[in-house]
């Protein structure tokens, strides 16, 4: 039997993480340890702190209180110059210079992260603004400068990306497009946090949440986790049954309208079975909470963070269990 001693640094750490600006607490007691390859959806109303992370992680300012790591180094010290380069980020008011170009903007960030022209033309080409390369930005519409905005984060495929809204202003094509590319980076072992609050079509690309109110952390884990702890019903949609659910003494405590019931989780197994009793019975569809019925709980909820379990304060990283399940088998 071995015992692998492998340990892997986290790409972000946030230990015991405040903020102050005078008599406002921006940020309070933050945790959190960001793996390689792993996204992290951040969410939360205005003002409830997410852009004081940023840049408590960029290290545009400094920590009040608590520890904060980026690639295992402090973002205010100057061993973290070198690691910089590695970073992709984009505000959520992108801005550029006017009276250049979007090939003269692209290539003057080129040369800060030290990037080859032929990367330039690439990222103009993949977010669509090829055609457009060589007009000045106040031409640009909002999108096309969310679109620049996106290839300058992406220049130097960065390890660490800092995205705040990056779907604002993005049609529908632009946008299934934006997400292809985050599972492209992810998969090539990009670590992500993604700031948004256009939540329908972010849960697939995410793999934990961490949900921010008044700078302080209300959940943070999978979006599995966080459904657990929120015991929400499950949505069930039952075609073809007619008036049997409304007759049937198990289903009806549970009936919407017509075709839908909202179970408990609790009780969804035994639903099922019911459900399948009924021969007639033409389609079913199950609906777990989505991510938007889940921060609307965990904002509502006041007791929401206070009576969540230590977990999810400091939620297990995906190397943390990693780690733990390689020593279990070994």
């Amino acid at each position: 039997m071995t015992t692998s001693n492998k340990a892997t640094t986290p790409i972000v750490s946030l230990h015991n993480t405040s903020k102050h600006y005078q008599q406002v607490e921006a940020l309070k007691n933050i945790n959190l340890q960001l793996d390689a390859g792993e996204v992290l959806g951040l969410f939360g109303h205005n003002g409830a702190g997410k852009t004081t992370m940023m840049k408590l992680i960029l290290g545009v300012i400094e920590a009040s209180q608590g520890d904060v790591r980026i690639f295992g180094v402090d973002p205010q010290s100057k061993q973290a110059w070198h690691s910089r380069r590695q970073i992709g980020y984009l505000p959520e008011n992108v801005s550029f210079y006017d009276h250049l170009t979007g090939l003269e903007v692209l290539t003057y960030f080129s040369r800060l992260k030290s990037v080859s022209k032929q990367q330039v033309i690439a990222l103009l080409e993949q977010v669509g603004l090829t055609a457009a390369m060589k007009r000045k930005v106040k031409t640009y519409s909002k999108g096309m400068r969310q679109r620049l905005g996106l290839a300058q984060a992406f220049l130097g495929e960065p390890k660490l990306l800092l995205l705040d809204e990056p779907t604002v202003g993005l049609d529908p094509i632009a946008t299934k497009e934006f997400y292809q590319t985050v599972d492209a980076l992810k998969s090539n072992g990009a670590s992500i946090i993604l700031c948004s609050h256009i939540l329908p079509g972010v849960e697939q690309h995410i793999d934990r949440a961490m949900i921010l109110s008044g700078g302080k952390q209300r959940a943070m884990g999978t979006l599995s986790q966080l459904r657990e702890q929120a015991s929400l019903p499950v949505t069930i949609h039952a075609q073809g049954l007619g008036t049997k659910l409304q007759d049937d003494p198990l289903l009806c405590q549970y009936l919407a309208n017509d075709s839908q019931l909202r179970v408990p989780e609790s009780d969804k197994l035994a639903v099922l079975r019911k459900l399948l009793d009924y021969e007639q019975m033409s389609d079913l569809h199950i609906e777990p909470a989505n991510l938007d019925q889940l921060y609307q709980y965990y904002l509502n909820d006041s007791t929401a963070f206070d009576s969540a379990a230590p977990e999810q304060q400091e939620a297990p990283s995906q190397s943390a269990v990693h780690n733990k399940s390689e020593a279990v088998s070994s």
